[in-house]
Formats: structure tokens, C-alpha cells, sequence
């Protein structure tokens, strides 16, 4: 347990295989499901990489000054350009450029320039992108008649469901429902970091379901969140397949470090193998607000995954539990982990103004952030039969 609970590890860097809560499977019964993971998840993007820098590379230092973020981002990737042709004699262009967790960017490189960057001593870390894919439901969902409002298991357990919270909560994932009827998004701080003519709004579902978990509204329809009618934030970097990259997800973090405040909370419900730039990027924007990251549904050690294993003292990793306190089997454990919470037959919000039940610690997670938006957590028992036995596991509550 990290925080009260356990030690701080120190982060690692070894060979990366992305998986991105790709378990989670709409339930259609009470048996829990999963789909098998996409092949592609993990797969090296061919010739991109991410090249994170030293903080004292760059001769500028606008992502210190306090300019808007736009502005900073364009100062340093005019800076990066400069550097890259200095050393490598050859232009670039970046898919993406870091100017706040991190300082960096993504680009498609040549063997060549991987090893002169590998042997600059400005250079902090070159690491091939890779994708990130979900898991695709076997019901896409959406639309339909708003339900008469019920309170989920999983919000009645930690106590949620009672008063909004005056802070924000960011969604790091596949977007969110922008006009849902059950959430209050702030569409102007809202981004996407997709290219092309992508906007925020959700198009798989996945992050309109973890935000309404967080934060669906209080009112005659639907589902009632943990902190329900809180302002929530679309940070889309995963597209309508459930598909994005490393690099897309590292620009998400960076664009939350800049633009959050004190008392906000970043849920990623995302993750996989080991990033040693992404482990960088989410410990760096957590001295802006808090993170909370699922561990992931491998039934793995959480250490052997980036972000769950990230350490810090605004960062939480959380498993995921059934009704009755029982350890869902799928979730990924060991020390990383901070809290469990309900993540086994969760029903909130979809694409489309509809709803869909899924399970995963993509669910656990966003019962921690909407607890973390309300004040302080607590603590309402263990789950015992862990596969880090003797280990328990606290149930974090509001």
C-alpha cells in the first residue's frame, strides 16, 4: 500500500506491453466476462518514438513562465525543432510535443536519429510508441429511454451519491458524452488529443461510463454518480474504437499538469506494460491534483504496469471488488495498490445519452476519484483473499 499504507518503489524501466483495462466487457448476466485482448494492443507504431528531455535541454523555459498552454507548447516545439536538426541534421515534425509533466515529444524517427538521440546527454529517455486499445463490448450501447434513476451498488458502498463537489474531475480516456443529460462537462476546458477532426465528445462509451460513476447527476433518470453533478472534464485520447497510443496518452497527462487545480482529480482508467516517460508524466502532473489510476485487469502484480505503478503522495492505484466485499478476480494487485473498490457489474452512463453495465478497474477507479472530489477517504474494512495474501486490501469510502 502506498500512502499510509506502504513504501514508496522506486520506478523501473523494462520491455513494454500495452493493455488498457481491455478486459472489461459489457455484462449481460451475472457472470463476469471478458472479452480476450485486441491484438494490437501493445503493438509497436513502426518508426514512432517518444523523446523525453532533460528539463535544462531547451534554452526557453516558457512551460515555467505561465503562459496559456497553446502558447507554451508552440515556444517549445519551435525549441525541439531547433534542437532535433542541431543534432540529428534532419527536420522533424511532431505528432506530439510535451511542455509540463514532461518535456519531449513524439515523432516518427529514423534508426539513425534514435541513436543520436540515445547518445545526447540532454536526452533523459527514447522509448518506441506503442497502441493502446480497449476492450470492445459486446453490446455497444446507447440511447434508448432514460431509466427511472436508480443509486448503484458500488455508490452506496462508498458512501457517494449525496452533494457535488466544487472541484473538477479530469477523464483521461476515450472522451466523454458532451450534451449527456446526467453530466455537467465543461465542453471549454475539455480537449482531444486524437489529430485530425476529432473533438472531445465520447464515441466508444468507455469514458462516458467512468465519468458518470464519478459524477452523473442527482435527478428523476438514470444512475447517480459518487459525486454526482460535478464539473467533469473530457480529455479524449483513445478513439471510437477504444484505440489510441502512449504518446496520445503522455499528451493528455501533460495537458491536465498545466491546466488543473489544487483539489481536482485525474482518473486514467488506462494502462499496461512499463513507460518509464509515462510513469514520468503522470508523478510530475500529480503536483497539480490528484491521479487515480486503475490497476489494470491482468491478474498481474500492478508493479509490472504503467501508470498503476506509479508512486507518489497525490497518487492512488486501485483494484477492483464484487458485491460483498469479494475480491474480483481479474484485477491486477500487490503494492502499488492504495484502496479496492466496486468494479464488477457497474451500471452508468454511455455514448449517445445511454447506459451500460460493465465491470473492471476501469470502474473501480472512478469510485475513488468521486470519493478523493468529496474530501478525505476512509476506510470501511479489507478485502482478505487477495492473491498478494497476507496482504489485505482497504476499502476506501467517503
Amino acid at each position: 500500500m502506498k500512502h499510509n499504507l506502504i513504501l514508496s518503489l522506486a520506478l523501473g524501466a523494462t520491455a513494454l506491453f500495452w493493455t488498457s483495462c481491455q478486459k472489461e466487457k459489457i455484462e449481460s448476466t451475472p457472470k463476469l466476462e471478458f472479452e480476450e485482448p485486441s491484438s494490437k494492443n501493445g503493438q509497436v507504431i513502426q518508426d514512432m518514438y517518444i523523446v523525453q528531455l532533460k528539463d535544462n535541454s531547451l534554452p526557453i523555459s516558457s512551460f515555467k513562465s505561465g503562459l496559456n498552454y497553446q502558447t507554451s507548447r508552440e515556444q517549445v516545439k519551435t525549441e525541439i525543432q531547433q534542437f532535433h536538426k542541431e543534432l540529428t541534421k534532419k527536420e522533424v515534425l511532431p505528432k506530439h510535443v510535451y511542455c509540463s509533466a514532461i518535456i519531449g515529444y513524439a515523432a516518427k524517427l529514423t534508426v539513425d536519429e534514435v541513436e543520436e538521440l540515445k547518445n545526447d546527454p540532454r536526452v533523459l529517455s527514447v522509448e518506441p510508441d506503442r497502441v493502446v486499445v480497449l476492450g470492445k463490448p459486446s453490446n455497444p450501447g446507447g440511447g434508448g429511454s432514460d431509466p427511472q434513476q436508480s443509486t448503484p451498488w458500488g455508490v452506496s458502498r462508498v458512501n457517494g451519491g449525496t452533494s457535488a463537489s466544487s472541484h473538477r474531475a479530469w477523464i483521461i480516456d476515450s472522451g466523454v458524452d458532451l450534451d449527456h443529460p446526467e453530466l455537467n462537462v465543461n465542453t471549454t476546458l475539455s480537449a482531444t488529443f486524437l489529430g485530425g477532426n476529432s473533438t472531445p465528445d465520447d464515441q466508444n462509451g468507455h469514458g462516458t461510463h467512468v465519468a458518470g460513476i464519478v459524477a452523473a447527476k442527482n435527478n428523476s433518470i438514470g444512475v447517480v454518480g459518487v459525486a454526482p453533478g460535478t464539473e467533469v472534464v473530457s480529455v479524449r485520447v483513445l478513439d471510437r474504437r477504444g484505440s489510441g497510443s502512449i504518446s496520445g496518452v503522455i499528451a493528455g497527462v501533460d495537458y491536465v499538469k498545466n491546466s488543473a487545480s489544487s483539489g481536482d482529480v485525474a482518473n486514467m482508467s488506462l494502462g499496461g506494460g512499463q513507460s518509464s516517460a509515462l510513469d514520468a508524466a503522470v508523478l510530475s502532473a500529480s503536483s497539480t491534483c490528484k491521479f487515480v489510476l486503475a490497476s489494470g485487469n491482468e491478474s498481474d502484480d500492478a508493479s509490472n504496469h504503467s501508470p498503476a505503478r506509479v508512486n507518489g503522495s497525490n497518487i492512488y492505484t486501485v483494484s477492483a471488488m464484487s458485491v460483498g466485499n469479494v475480491w474480483a478476480s481479474f484485477s491486477n494487485y500487490g503494492s502499488p495498490v492504495d484502496y479496492i473498490e466496486p468494479g464488477v457489474n457497474i451500471p452508468s452512463l454511455w455514448k449517445n445519452g445511454g447506459y451500460n453495465t460493465i465491470s473492471g478497474t476501469s470502474m473501480a477507479a472512478p469510485h475513488l476519484t468521486g470519493i478523493l472530489l468529496l474530501g478525505n477517504v476512509s476506510i470501511d474494512g479489507y478485502v482478505n483473499v487477495t492473491p498478494d495474501a497476507p496482504d489485505t486490501d482497504p476499502i476506501g469510502v467517503h
